[in-house]
């Protein structure tokens, strides 16, 4: 996360490693879940006997995973430093720095490719791309597979990463109009644009009140298939819709631990605290992207304890969280608390069993479909677009790297531009 990292400094913004909010238990920290049984725990600490494990059951395949993520991402890092930035085309780049051959190829593929065990990469690695987009293995392609297990020095800022991009805005003096909704971006015969807008409220209605600017440069920093946008005339280059993830997110706050029994454990014995998914041997994704298998999610993780001032004394609880393909129902929750089964799965839980829940869908991520070509980053002589990088590398990181690499284009622009004035001049 080089640009967050170096954003976060800039703005003086303190950072530390994820940390682990969880409460303390016995059980472990981490467990695969595959429907029927957990593939492989991990307890909190990264010591000599997680290590052993995994290279018990998976041989040398963690080591060589690793190193074809250090081999992978310093093609990638290329693309920080001249001579490569700023580069006009990602499909080019992606070519030249040998990407699109991971790219070409679905996760599963590369790692066979490369030597990687199919028992790490269906429990492990798979695990990961599920998480982290949803996706298994046989799906997305070899990159964002690869991007996955490029974890280490995670860390975060206090007090939330929004104000990473808080500090962007207000370094660069920018004008944000809030509650706006841009519904039209024309073209005028001198290569400038007109930008009209509404309050984002009535962005709909016909006798809304319209605004307008005139911009010399316009950059369309989202993804073109959801910003209700009209450019008129049609640019020399219109953004292809591509499929997103529907994810939902589902928060929710309970006295009870996890079930054991929902997880095929002994009563008794502590569920893991973070328990990611996969697919068991006898199931294949198929067609379906998604294709969660018999787990039912993609992963179930314990945040943190709480208290609740509802309940007098306040009462402990903790706090949950859920990332599924459909929205998570009153029978899902009850299984996994190892509580009674509503009369229908529709019913809500009882207070008592569920205090708060919270339920959010929305366009997470592309699906990460293998490809060889991506969006054009100018859609038009004064048109760009930042949002093609996300069926590359959908991250923040790689969001902000694609708007340095179109502010540094738009500036080289400009500057070309006033050259040619100034020789015409002479």
């Amino acid at each position: 996360n080089r640009n967050l990292v170096n954003a976060a400094k800039v703005f003086n913004l303190t950072t530390s490693g994820m940390r682990d909010t969880a409460p303390q238990t016995d059980g472990p920290k981490l467990g695969v879940w595959n429907g029927e049984e957990f593939v492989i725990t991990q307890t909190a600490s990264s010591n000599w006997w997680n290590t052993a494990k995994l290279l018990w059951r998976y041989g040398w395949a963690p080591v060589r995973t690793m190193n074809l993520v250090k081999s992978t991402t310093a093609k990638f890092f290329k693309m920080y430093d001249a001579p490569v930035f700023p580069w006009k085309s990602l499909s080019q780049t992606a070519y030249d720095l040998g990407l699109t051959a991971v790219t070409a190829a679905t996760g599963e593929q590369y790692l066979q490719e490369n030597g990687i065990g199919k028992l790490f990469a269906d429990e492990i690695i798979q695990a990961s791309t599920r998480v982290n987009y949803a996706q298994n293995l046989g799906h997305i392609h070899g990159l964002e597979a690869i991007v996955c297990m490029a974890t280490d020095g995670a860390m975060a800022v206090e007090g939330g990463n929004w104000q990473i991009f808080d500090g962007m805005l207000t370094s660069a003096s920018a004008h944000i109009r809030l509650n706006t909704a841009v519904t039209q971006i024309e073209r005028q015969p001198d290569a400038s644009y007109i930008v009209r807008s509404k309050p984002a409220d009535s962005a709909a209605s016909l006798d809304a009140q319209e605004d307008s600017q005139h911009f010399d440069t316009v950059i369309l920093a989202a993804p073109y298939q959801f910003s209700n946008i009209s450019l008129s005339p049609p640019p020399l280059h219109t953004p292809s819709p591509i499929p997103y993830v529907s994810l939902h997110v589902t928060i929710f706050a309970s006295p009870h631990l996890l079930s054991p029994t929902a997880f095929n454990l002994a009563p008794g014995t502590p569920a893991p605290q973070v328990i990611l998914t996969t697919l068991p041997p006898s199931e294949h994704p198929g067609a379906d992207p998604a294709g969660v298998g018999s787990a039912g999610f993609f992963s179930l993780s314990t945040l943190r304890a709480v208290q609740n001032p509802r309940f007098d004394p306040p009462r402990a609880e903790l706090l949950y969280k859920v990332f599924s393909p459909a929205p998570v129902n009153s029978s899902f929750l009850a299984h996994v608390l190892g509580l009674p089964t509503p009369a229908t799965s529709d019913a809500e839980m009882p207070v008592e069993e569920v205090s708060w829940i919270h339920r959010k869908v929305w366009h997470s991520y592309p699906y990460e479909f293998p490809r060889v070509t991506f969006e054009e980053i100018r859609l038009d002589e004064a048109l760009w677009y930042t949002s093609g990088i996300e069926s590359f590398i959908s991250t923040m990181e790689t969001s902000s790297l694609m708007g340095m690499n179109v502010a540094r284009l738009v500036a080289d622009t400009w500057e070309e531009e006033e050259r040619e004035r100034e020789g015409e001049a002479e």
